[in-house]
């Protein structure tokens, strides 16, 4: 066993899948605007696509940049960017990546928009090009009622 294996074995993908949906909701999230609140409200994105990259570790640079890159593309082609994670503790190959969606018909409308948006089809290249990803998995979740983006209730310093 690979000791990069022996790490992510270690606690499971579930378990990275549900750190990563908290972390996701809790970058996106900003408590102080209330406008954005309203805003999230009356655009439910009831599932996110988890998208769990195994990446050449000597390429991180690299598949930083693709990710990046992907900051200018998803939002445009109709996803809700929710973010892409590098590794950084831990196993040093595998990065996520979070889009939501507001139902799986939006996922495919999301999909047919990307491969004619010449950006997205030059970042795949690239990608394909440089061998960033060794491995892609993607899985669809949908958000437990009552869960989803609940501020820390501790006082004082964090």
């Amino acid at each position: 066993m690979h000791p990069t294996e022996f790490w992510a074995e270690q606690i499971g993908r579930r378990k990275a899948i549900e750190i990563l949906i908290a972390a996701g909701a809790a970058l996106t999230l900003d408590f102080g605007d209330l406008a954005a609140r309203q805003l999230k409200r009356r655009i439910p994105m009831t599932i996110t696509c988890v998208i769990r990259y195994q990446i050449d570790s000597f390429q991180r640079d690299a598949f930083k940049k693709y990710a990046e890159n992907w900051g200018r593309i998803i939002p445009r082609c109709g996803g809700h960017l929710v973010g892409y994670f590098l590794p950084h503790e831990g196993t040093n190959d595998v990065a996520w990546g979070l889009i939501a969606f507001d139902s799986l018909a939006s996922y495919e409308a999301y999909r047919a928009r990307l491969k004619s948006d010449p950006e997205a089809r030059e970042n795949l290249a690239m990608a394909q090009t440089k061998r960033l990803i060794l491995r892609e998995e993607r899985n669809f979740v949908e958000v437990v009622d009552g869960t989803f983006g609940i501020p820390s209730t501790l006082l004082g310093p964090r």
